[in-house]
């Protein structure tokens, strides 16, 4: 049975940092892509990044979050830095056991965690 557990999320203010891990069971970790995902409140969930081989980042994070993961730990990480408050969302880690390369796409994700709450105040 696949899980994945986020955590490290929390309140923090405009500029600041987090690190998000995910911690995942149930599957070869290192065999599949991974991706991080977002959704504020009233909004679609949306992509941030993912990694497979090679890494992939949305416009709004590019230069300020960086994925990562560590296989031997079977975790996957979200380094964010220069917070803004409209990164204030729940985030998500999600694995695609379907393809060797990372996609934006969430339909392509077959197993996602519970969530992280992240709140940047201004």
């Amino acid at each position: 049975q696949v899980q994945l557990l986020e955590s490290g999320g929390g309140l923090v203010q405009a500029g600041d940092s987090l690190r998000l891990s995910c911690a995942a069971s149930g599957l070869t970790f290192s065999r599949y892509v991974m991706g991080w995902f977002r959704q504020a409140p009233g909004k679609e969930r949306e992509f941030v990044a993912a990694t497979g081989g090679v890494t992939i980042y949305a416009t709004s994070v590019k230069g300020r979050f960086t994925i990562s993961r560590d296989n031997a730990k079977d975790t996957l990480y979200l380094q964010m830095n220069s917070l803004k408050p409209e990164d204030t969302a729940v985030y998500y880690c999600a694995v695609d056991r379907g393809r060797y390369y990372p996609v934006m796409y969430s339909y392509e994700y077959d197993y996602w965690g519970q969530g992280t709450q992240v709140t940047v105040s201004s």
